[in-house]
């Protein structure tokens, strides 16, 4: 009789519907809205709930998606990427209540290490995280071995003692507690995580001064080149945009000894009516366009094109890209910067790249290529570079004899230079500087002149 009774739990149990993907996706998105949106516990969520889609335009508004109220892919994607433990609104943020230290001064204290690295690269983590913020403030920071310091740093995994759990690997990689008494400036990173001192996981430096900026009492920044976006990523070079100098000055006023330091660019707009690619290609059926330091992901099935660091995606790849292609066939798309090519299979640098773009057959004279197109119609290559072009042949890894050309005589109603070129059923689309060039292969001649950011549904 028991083992009757047992078939028929484990036959029952069998049959329960497992949740599905949709119900799925929404209490994720019920979840994230509550932690970083203020979304009140206890309320109707789902497709039809008002609330829920308050909530999902705010979200949406502040990471400068598409206004929609509905769960679409890119609000989902951006919901699923690791980033900070804190707030992207609240009282909590730097405004509306401007939250500051009283004092140049400020001490810290790292409680504990985690043992991903050695002491040494933990303490010169933090140290230089706390120096981004000193070179454009008049801050210092005392480290202090015992006791009670303003800013307490340690390592804790899911329930860490402040009723602020972590989740295990990825989502939260770390939180901060603005300034004050008690609690105040207190920063933890999630143990769970693996942290590195360089780009392989989580760069501590780069979580620490994200951090170490809600200690000082700023909040998150929508400006996605600033360090105190939410959204983890990874970068060379002094990581403070504009936004984030503004953001902390505000606060506590500039460098006295008047250091200067040279912040990262604004994230490009991709509305800017006079905004200018610097490379296009396809990627396993999506678009990306590259301009400085950033990309976007152009989906056919999704209208709102989504903006990512170069170095968050593809760490080994320079963040400055003069032109790219795909050969589908191949499955590589080619990345050229400088003097130098890499190729990728999808989001891996394959095997013995960089290489000399010199080793495709081009003169050494040419030291950079602004803008490559693979036309898929003739398996072959075009290579722009000032004003002539150059045809690579993809089978035999040559190029073909007669070349240069002239891009003026041979592209007729075209310019004589090209930022970035992409090729779709017999159409090339040449762009340069802000305008969008569409040429009849066939035909030879251009079939109309649109904005280059038309593309991006501008």
């Amino acid at each position: 009789m028991k083992a009757l009774l047992l078939l028929l739990l484990v036959a029952h149990s069998c049959a329960l519907p497992l949740p599905s993907e949709d119900t799925e996706n929404w209490l994720l998105a019920e979840k994230y809205l509550r932690r970083f949106y203020g979304f009140p516990a206890g309320l109707r969520t789902g497709q039809t709930s008002s609330s829920m889609k308050s909530k999902l335009k705010e979200m949406q508004r502040f990471f400068n998606l598409k206004v929609t109220g509905n769960l679409d892919d890119n609000t989902l994607a951006v919901m699923k990427q690791a980033r900070c433990g804190v707030p992207d609104i609240g009282e909590y943020n730097h405004f509306p209540r401007d939250l500051k230290w009283e004092k140049n001064n400020i001490t810290f204290r790292i409680v504990n290490y985690t043992p991903d690295l050695k002491k040494s690269d933990v303490d010169r983590a933090i140290r230089n995280a706390l120096n981004v913020w000193s070179d454009v403030t008049p801050l210092t920071f005392k480290k202090l071995y015992h006791g009670n310091a303003d800013i307490m740093i340690s390592f804790g995994s899911k329930e860490h003692g402040d009723y602020n759990p972590f989740d295990g690997p990825d989502g939260l990689l770390a939180h901060a507690y603005p300034p004050g008494q008690g609690i105040g400036g207190d920063t933890h990173f999630d143990e769970d995580e693996h942290w590195t001192k360089d780009s392989t996981a989580y760069n501590l430096f780069f979580v620490a001064a994200h951090e170490l900026g809600h200690a000082l009492g700023m909040s998150h920044s929508s400006d996605p080149g600033a360090l105190m976006y939410p959204v983890y990523s990874y970068a060379t070079g002094f990581p403070l945009s504009e936004d984030d100098i503004e953001g902390i000055q505000d606060l506590y006023g500039s460098n006295p000894n008047g250091r200067k330091v040279r912040p990262k660019p604004d994230a490009p707009d991709k509305c800017d009516p006079k905004l200018s690619f610097d490379a296009v290609t396809e990627l396993r059926g999506e678009t990306i366009i590259f301009k400085d330091r950033y990309y976007w992901r152009l989906h056919p099935q999704m209208p709102e094109a989504q903006q990512t660091l170069i170095k968050s995606t593809w760490p080994s790849i320079p963040s400055s890209v003069d032109a790219a292609y795909e050969n589908p066939e191949k499955d590589l798309v080619f990345i050229f910067s400088g003097i130098r090519m890499w190729a990728l299979n999808g989001y891996t640098l394959v095997e013995g790249y960089p290489k000399y773009i010199h080793k495709l057959g081009l003169p050494k004279s040419v030291r950079k290529i602004d803008a490559a197109v693979y036309i898929r119609d003739t398996g072959k290559t075009l290579l722009f570079a000032d004003e002539d072009y150059w045809s690579y042949d993809e089978a035999t890894g040559a190029m073909d004899s007669g070349y240069p050309r002239s891009i003026e005589l041979d592209f007729p109603g075209m310019d004589d230079e090209v930022d970035a070129a992409s090729y779709h059923y017999g159409y090339l689309y040449f762009f340069h500087e802000h305008l969008q060039y569409e040429y009849s292969y066939n035909s030879r001649k251009v079939i109309r002149i649109l904005r280059a950011n038309s593309i991006l549904n501008c």
